[in-house]
């Protein structure tokens, strides 16, 4: 995938859409085993919504062995997709160094696109880095846009 893509979520099926839903609630219900169940065609299929949460699974070790390189795949294919909390998590990938070599230049990327789609939590961070000039260029200004955004 590369960065320019746009993404045209395809049609999912009524089965789909009931394994997706059924995902996502046994995820929220922390039975990952079963999460994994319902969403691991759903993710390598491309759907991001799916991706996104396998890549926390995958991440964590929830219902699963830790994979990172899985982690990270999931979660760059789903952020590349435009999935807004991909794009969140990519970033603190990132920013911490897990799962990815610790890189602010692209933990700030990838805050910031998250934030530009108003995800207030990457506001917050794209804003401290701006403050900070951490992976982007110190600027006060965008710093104070940032906050402004996320409501401070």
């Amino acid at each position: 995938m590369t960065d320019n893509v746009e993404y045209i979520p395809a049609e999912l099926t009524v089965d789909e859409m009931m394994s997706l839903d059924s995902g996502i609630a046994a995820f929220q219900g922390k039975h990952f085993a079963r999460a994994q169940q319902l969403l691991y065609s759903l993710a390598e299929n491309g759907n991001a919504e799916a991706q996104y949460r396998m890549a926390i699974m995958c991440q964590n070790g929830l219902g699963m062995v830790v994979n990172a390189k899985q982690a990270e795949n999931y979660m760059r294919h789903a952020a590349e997709q435009g999935f807004v909390l991909a794009q969140h998590g990519l970033g603190f990938m990132y920013m911490m160094g897990e799962c990815v070599p610790k890189n602010d230049v692209e933990a700030a990327k990838w805050f910031l696109r998250a934030a530009e789609q108003g995800l207030v939590g990457a506001q917050t961070i794209i804003a401290q880095m701006y403050e900070e000039g951490r992976g982007v260029a110190q600027d006060a200004e965008q710093a104070k846009k940032w906050y402004a955004e996320a409501g401070f």
